[in-house]
């Protein structure tokens, strides 16, 4: 660079130039690329078995790294043609500051968005198949770029952080009590993630007091968790009501679900042969565990019926609703050939003399 160009008082004021020319070398910029490579090879190498809507989660997030590297690159490359350039205009060396910030401040940006991608990759290989919780991956994010910003204020503009967070205690307590409900499910959210009462996928049944929710965990956000319910509705549910909750997890795994269905019989029906029919019925049902017989007992009696109720087994806890509605079709034809008809409500009238 050329000497002769002098960069201002006022520039040399405000910013630490050297610290800032010192901070853009050869050194961090390829290791800064070693990592965005690495990150991306760890990806093709061990996650390849990871399911296609991971994989096209991964390959978003590349592309925005990508993008910011190829600028971050650019950047750098201008940056060093200026500085060791001799003899440039005035005007031009003059920026050599503001673009030496800039650069910084990108090399910043694309540090973030790998170390993300570094905990994501990290979370999505001990889950490869069904979506990972992104609220951890978002506070770490935050955290990690409030961090570079406090860091870059003190080394290259010699701000005091210290004193600077002191003398913010006020205004913290009033942002804190503006933002009570906010924070409130934010770490109520954190604490959801950290004891692992359920993960993305899980079927929950969410019960406080009079209030129950069934669905499936999608997501959980900084407000909220979001369930889909078994018609598909989307349920947001705040995190600290999840936290003060009652939460039946139904996960599944190697454990089959036990469902029920109730039919109502005439008093006058063959029972034997109605059991022995409704057992037959469950074989048209493909989702219905074959491997666990299914059982049929009477359940009731009342003046007008007998109530048989047919315990079978499932897998999929979300298909709960159609998987019975199939074994009901199912029974009822069953019933029908064999000419077994449901039950009806008797009414018994009797003339009363007054």
């Amino acid at each position: 660079m050329n000497e002769a160009n002098p960069l201002g008082n006022m520039t040399e004021k405000i910013l630490k130039t050297q610290a800032l020319y010192g901070l853009i070398d050869y050194e961090p910029y390829v290791i800064m690329i070693a990592l965005v490579l690495f990150v991306w090879l760890f990806y093709k190498l061990f996650l390849r078995d990871a399911s296609e809507e991971r994989h096209r989660s991964l390959r978003g997030h590349f592309r925005n790294l990508w993008r910011h590297t190829l600028w971050f690159s650019a950047l750098f490359v201008a940056y060093k043609f200026v500085y060791q350039t001799e003899h440039l205009e005035w005007g031009i060396t003059r920026a050599l500051p503001y673009l030496g910030l800039l650069t910084s401040f990108w090399g910043m940006v694309v540090f973030v968005k790998t170390a993300r991608l570094i905990l994501l990759e990290y979370l999505f290989l001990g889950n490869m198949k069904t979506a990972v919780p992104v609220l951890i991956v978002n506070i770490f994010s935050l955290l990690l770029s409030v961090t570079l910003l406090l860091w870059g204020a003190s080394y290259l503009f010699g701000i005091q952080v210290g004193p600077l967070l002191a003398t913010s205690a006020a205004f913290s307590i009033i942002l804190g009590l503006a933002l009570q409900d906010t924070l409130g499910n934010l770490f109520a959210g954190i604490s959801l993630q950290l004891d692992r009462s359920f993960e993305i996928g899980d079927w929950l049944e969410v019960v406080s007091g009079v209030q129950r929710m069934v669905g499936q965990v999608r997501e959980v956000t900084w407000r909220a968790t979001v369930l889909l319910g078994m018609t598909d509705e989307t349920i947001t549910v705040p995190n600290r009501f999840m936290a003060n909750s009652q939460i039946s997890n139904f996960k599944g795994g190697d454990q089959p679900f036990i469902r029920t269905q109730i039919f109502r019989l005439p008093l006058d029906a063959d029972i034997e042969v109605a059991k022995t029919c409704l057992k037959e019925s469950l074989a048209d049902v493909p989702s219905v565990r074959s491997d666990i017989p299914p059982s049929v007992f009477i359940n009731e009696t009342t003046d007008s019926w007998v109530v048989l109720k047919v315990v079978y087994y499932i897998d999929s806890y979300g298909l709960q609703l159609r998987i019975g509605d199939k074994v009901l079709a199912a029974g009822l034809e069953h019933l029908k050939a064999k000419g077994i008809a449901l039950g009806r409500q008797v009414y018994e009238i009797h003339e009363v003399d007054i």
